[in-house]
């Protein structure tokens, strides 16, 4: 089955703490249903120092998030959702708002 949300495609956060704001997807974990928004959803880990980060201490990184908690951002920059259109002999992503073609 192709894919609703892919990397790259530019999303917003429905819920949560960033509520509303709109980032690049950097990774698709199919399996677990999450994807991991850039500057989105950043969490706090501490490290204890190893061989490869001497240093150690508290980390900050992007936590990833459930794929029914993001939506597409369409050409107007409104969310929206993910149907699927057959043109010529290829199977392509559309979003539902507008009608256009999503790219990707």
């Amino acid at each position: 089955m192709a894919a609703k949300i892919k990397k790259g495609d530019r999303v917003v956060l429905l819920t949560g703490k960033d509520k509303g704001k709109t980032g690049q997807i950097t990774q698709v974990l199919p399996k677990e249903d999450r994807v991991v928004v850039a500057g989105l959803n950043l969490v706090k880990r501490h490290t204890k120092p190893t061989q490869g980060d001497p240093q150690g201490g508290v980390k900050t990184k992007e936590a990833p998030v459930h794929v029914s908690n993001v939506a597409i951002v369409d050409s107007k920059g409104k969310p929206t959702r993910v149907g699927f259109k057959i043109e010529g002999d290829k199977k392509v992503r559309v979003a539902k708002t507008t009608g256009e073609v999503i790219n990707g």
